[in-house]
């Protein structure tokens, strides 16, 4: 992959800090208040506080691999797959309705929420430079 033009590696530096600096936040979130995702996490998956709490740790993890020059595109791979991965509690979270929180959200949320999740993949693979899509350069 060549260099960045100027404009490209800014965008792609705030891109990346905005992403790890989301996913720290909610990972110590998760970690801090696991109860309040358990109803959102499907039925078929086993150990559902356990899940939460590892969720928490790989977004922290993410986040700071992000930020770390040699850990970067491993980092990027990882928190676009889990972006995959929990992609059926958001499934859940807004075909039942599950109030989260004390609070129901509706389709105002949930529509562009679930919309943006193959961007949230996308943009953790830019961010940490797997691909460059759509801003390579032709030959």
């Amino acid at each position: 992959m060549a260099a960045d033009p100027p404009a490209i590696s800014r965008a792609r530096t705030v891109a990346r800090i905005v992403l790890a600096a989301a996913y720290l936040a909610v990972g110590i979130i998760h970690l801090r208040s696991p109860g309040g995702f358990l109803p959102i996490v499907p039925d078929w998956v086993p150990y559902p506080r356990e899940v939460v709490l590892a969720t928490g740790v790989a977004e922290i993890a993410g986040a700071v691999g992000l930020m770390t020059p040699r850990l970067r595109r491993a980092a990027a791979w990882g928190l676009a797959a889990y972006a995959v991965c929990v992609y059926p509690a958001n499934i859940k979270h807004a075909m039942e309705g599950i109030a989260v929180s004390g609070q129901v959200l509706g389709w105002g949320y949930h529509g562009p929420r679930l919309l943006a999740q193959p961007v949230i993949v996308w943009w953790a693979l830019w961010a940490g430079g797997v691909t460059d899509w759509p801003f390579r350069r032709r030959s």
